[in-house]
């Protein structure tokens, strides 16, 4: 059984999936920094870099968004190569772009000139004619008849194509087609409209709010209850369910108990299991995640699980469990790029064999794309999983101004060197100085005067000056001064 729970405020959006009660998946839109992927865009060159086949627009963003000659409509040749960039783009030039990647950390959001425009069954190619079929409905039959039915009903003046959606898998009517086909051409019009009007760089549509997204593209037959405990969004989504996804009117309900949404189904403590770098496993077992620029690792170990057989079978379940337990994590954390997987040691290749078919079957369930290689010489596994939005971790949190995002601080003894080191330094190039005083935390300063009171001293003997010392609480261990006075 599926459910899905809105929690819908002014300042903040989020939608959980939970799956027979477990959270399966967590999104999370702020309205302060609501995601661009879809948005459409009347940009304007403002560099074209042939060495790169790569050009930067300004779209009336922060940063100027990129590019690439692969995305750019008609650059392929029949050669199966590109046409050069310099001979399509030039700067100052104005084109109609989307948004196919958020900007992510300090690169700027990726862009397309293919325009595609999601309904609830169809997406719509305003500038291509080709009529496609989801790669993710993989019977045949279906594929040809649903193709079949859309160019059945397909307007003969229609000059655009369509790709046909998973959610047309569990069945799409005449009338749903009919209904998307419409309401995609009316929202192209008016998308057309708006650029003819544009002076400058802006935008020309907007995709929809995370609510609306969900029931858009997520809502289908085997969606319980879609629960929202704001009576704004309830009314507004009801509105929007009544036009575009009527299978979802039934199953919409207003939550209307005292205790918060999130809490009853204990979702915000999920969210802050998914932040941490322990995740425990029922077994006794746990893994550890690191997330880092290139790459996120993740290590398995058997912690307090010791088995009832001998240490290969203990091994074993702890993989096969952890396999499970990965593949949730990864859509919870929303982790991209490139993942490696150590796994405890198996000795035996049915075993390896075994937890790399579970770690496979679980992370197909996830939508978004995915590959996972085999172990390799060191017994590692490899996994990308494609990158389309800031992991949960960038959303909810921020780089720790006490260890600047390493996950460690220097001791107290390091710093307290640190100073000593220091002091010998000015103490050689100022020599007219009458005393020194060191600025520092408590910390420090108490391991100054207990610990290293001999160390401070010897060194005050040494450059024949007096060293005072003066606690800053506002100063992080780590931090420091040293006034010349």
């Amino acid at each position: 059984m599926e459910q899905i729970l809105i929690n819908s405020t002014r300042e903040e959006a989020r939608a959980a999936i939970l799956e027979d009660g477990i959270l399966k998946d967590i999104f999370i839109e702020r309205t302060c920094a609501r995601g661009l992927v879809g948005n459409v865009y009347y940009g304007q060159v403002v560099r074209v870099l042939p060495g790169m086949q790569s050009a930067f627009l300004d779209v009336g963003l922060e940063r100027t968004a990129f590019l690439h000659i692969a995305e750019i409509e008609g650059a392929r040749q029949e050669t199966g190569g590109y046409r050069p960039i310099e001979s399509m783009l030039h700067e100052g030039q104005r084109l109609m772009v989307q948004v196919s990647k958020d900007p992510i950390g300090t690169k700027g959001a990726r862009l397309t000139t293919t325009i595609s425009l999601a309904g609830r069954k169809l997406v719509y190619l305003p500038n291509d004619s080709h009529i496609g079929v989801s790669q993710r409905i993989d019977d045949e039959e279906l594929r040809e008849q649903l193709r079949a039915l859309l160019t059945q009903i397909r307007p003969p003046e229609e000059k655009g194509g369509f790709i046909i959606r998973t959610s047309a898998e569990e069945g799409a009517t005449e009338e749903e087609f009919r209904a998307d086909m419409t309401y995609l051409a009316h929202l192209w019009q008016e998308i057309q409209q708006s650029a003819r009007e544009a002076k400058g760089p802006t935008l020309l549509y907007e995709d929809l709010s995370l609510p609306q997204r969900i029931l858009r593209d997520l809502v289908h037959e085997e969606t319980a209850s879609i629960e929202v405990d704001s009576p704004e969004a309830f009314e507004a989504l009801e509105r929007f369910a009544r036009q575009f996804v009527p299978v979802a009117e039934g199953r919409l309900h207003l939550y209307k108990g005292e205790t918060p949404l999130f809490e009853l189904y204990s979702i915000d403590t999920e969210i802050g299991k998914a932040l941490g770098r322990r995740v425990d496993l029922k077994s006794g077992g746990y893994l550890v995640f690191d997330q880092t620029e290139a790459m996120t690792t993740i290590d398995v170990n058997t912690g307090a699980y010791v088995g009832k057989r001998d240490f290969s079978d203990t091994v074993f379940k702890t993989n096969l469990e952890a396999a499970q337990v990965i593949a949730r994590q990864l859509r919870l954390r929303n982790l991209g790029g490139i993942i490696i997987v150590d796994f405890i040691d198996m000795a035996k290749d049915e075993h390896r064999e075994a937890v790399l078919g579970e770690l496979r079957r679980a992370v197909a369930h996830d939508r978004t794309k995915m590959t996972v290689s085999g172990f390799n010489e060191l017994g590692l596994v490899a996994m990308t999983r494609k990158r389309t939005r800031e992991s949960l971790a960038h959303v909810l949190c921020e780089v720790c101004p006490v260890c600047g995002g390493r996950g460690e601080v220097k001791t107290a003894r390091t710093v307290c060197y640190d100073i000593l080191r220091e002091i010998v330094r000015l103490a050689k190039q100022y020599q007219d100085m009458k005393e020194f005083r060191i600025l520092a935390s408590q910390t420090v300063i108490d391991l100054l005067l207990e610990e290293e009171s001999q160390a401070l001293e010897l060194l005050q003997q040494s450059v024949e000056k007096p060293i005072l010392l003066e606690v800053e609480n506002a100063y992080t261990q780590e931090e420091w001064d040293v006034i010349l006075a």
